[in-house]
């Protein structure tokens, strides 16, 4: 992700999220030097994200799928592919937080090995000035195959 693909990727998080990022989130990561990537279909992009390294886990801030490109299996291949690139750099485990809200997302991190391991209490802007929780999930990449950087998503 480069700051070219902010307009899009802007489109896309107003379209998936009732809280979006701002557009001086994704600047503030992208200068930061965060871990990136958006997947695209010729020029468009169908999907993104965002992580931050840290000694234990890798953090995944941001994972977001096109909403007519949802449900249609894009999701899984790019979580499983970005699963794979990790542990091709020795990253350990992946952790993330998702609204208990989002039954699409807990379903694709379920699927994707991702495990319960906590609660953050009122973490999520919600309606009417209300927080909402999030659940912490976490992945280890112990039982992941190894990705080179070049292999395709497809």
């Amino acid at each position: 992700m480069v700051a070219e693909d902010l307009d899009q990727v802007i489109a896309i998080e107003f379209a998936v999220y009732p809280h979006p990022w701002s557009r001086g989130n994704f600047a503030d990561s992208l200068k930061a030097d965060y871990d990136s990537s958006v997947c695209l279909s010729g020029d468009r992009i169908l999907a993104y994200w965002l992580l931050m390294h840290a000694p234990d886990a890798s953090h995944l801030l941001n994972f977001s799928v096109e909403p007519t490109h949802q449900r249609r299996g894009l999701g899984s291949r790019l979580l499983n592919r970005l699963l794979g690139v990790l542990r091709g750099r020795s990253v350990d485990a992946v952790v993330l937080e998702v609204r208990p809200t989002n039954f699409g997302a807990l379903t694709l991190y379920e699927r994707a090995g991702f495990e319960r391991i906590g609660v953050r209490r009122g973490y999520y802007p919600a309606a009417d000035r209300q927080r909402e929780d999030a659940i912490v999930m976490r992945r280890d990449l112990s039982d992941v195959e190894a990705w080179g950087e070049e292999r395709d998503v497809g």
